[in-house]
């Protein structure tokens, strides 16, 4: 079985700007690809984090050095022009996937309901790049642009979940994730999943509704992954979650939410 986190963080000379990940100042590609060798892990999806300006560099020159095991979703200034001469090019970088927004900084905040992202969607959808969104808190904004813009696949991280809820207070507001099953781009990334339950391995308060996202979106939507350096267990834990403990999933299944339904959704042709 392929299995692809999902989502990853790498960074270098700065502390993690949300207290729940590792503060530490470094986590480097060598650090990353230590960790997924003993978790068993055979690639990953770099996410370059808002906390280390230098992020987005350190990410690019993994995916070079190792493109069979690490790829990126990337970002860019979009409150910014110049931002525009970027999207052309985008997905002629070594290992660059797609986009990732996670509206986390302060002067990103409005920036899914004021306008600033008006211009992006046209140009992704033309140029066929996948974009990925914290939408946790903007959830009313995906519909529109999933029906708008029917030819941009996006992705909606993190279970839809807001950080720092767990069990069902966590998910109270999974009604509307769901909702957006309904459109055939809009795919969910089950990343996080352990850090949304109160309780220790295997973190059965979530079991049920990860059974429901499960329902409306299939296995060819949704994308298991960690966040790993936030995971309040270890990355082999986080693989058993779903791999032993959801009987519910058949073995082809299986192949889908860990690894392969990720692939085929970002283009990403693992060699090997």
């Amino acid at each position: 079985m392929l299995i692809v986190d999902a989502q990853v963080h790498l960074w270098a000379n700065n502390i993690p700007a949300n207290p729940g990940h590792r503060q530490i100042p470094d986590f480097t590609a060598d650090d990353l690809l230590k960790e997924m060798d003993e978790g068993g892990i055979d690639a990953a999806v770099i996410h370059p984090p808002g906390w280390d300006p230098g992020s987005d560099g350190l990410a690019l020159e993994a995916a070079r050095l190792h493109p069979n095991r690490l790829a990126i979703l990337g970002k860019i200034p979009l409150e910014k022009p110049e931002s525009r001469s970027l999207v052309d090019g985008w997905l002629n970088q070594p290992g660059m996937l797609g986009f990732r927004f996670s509206f986390t900084q302060p002067h990103q905040a409005s920036w899914p309901t004021d306008g600033t992202m008006d211009w992006l969607w046209p140009e992704v959808e033309r140029l066929g790049i996948p974009v990925a969104l914290m939408a946790s808190n903007y959830m009313s904004m995906v519909a529109p642009i999933a029906e708008k813009y029917p030819g941009v696949k996006l992705i909606v991280d993190h279970l839809g979940r807001v950080g720092g809820k767990t069990d069902a207070e966590c998910f109270a507001t999974l009604p509307e994730m769901l909702a957006l099953a309904k459109y055939p781009n809009v795919a969910i990334k089950a990343t996080g999943a352990p850090s949304y339950s109160s309780g220790p391995y295997p973190f059965s308060s979530i079991h049920d509704y990860l059974h429901q996202i499960y329902d409306a979106f299939g296995p060819e939507r949704m994308f298991w992954g960690t966040d790993i350096t936030r995971m309040p267990c270890s990355w082999k834990q986080c693989v058993t979650l779903f791999t032993e403990e959801l009987p519910w999933l058949s073995d082809p299944d299986k192949e889908l939410i860990m690894g392969r339904a990720l692939c085929n959704w970002l283009g990403w042709d693992i060699k090997g």
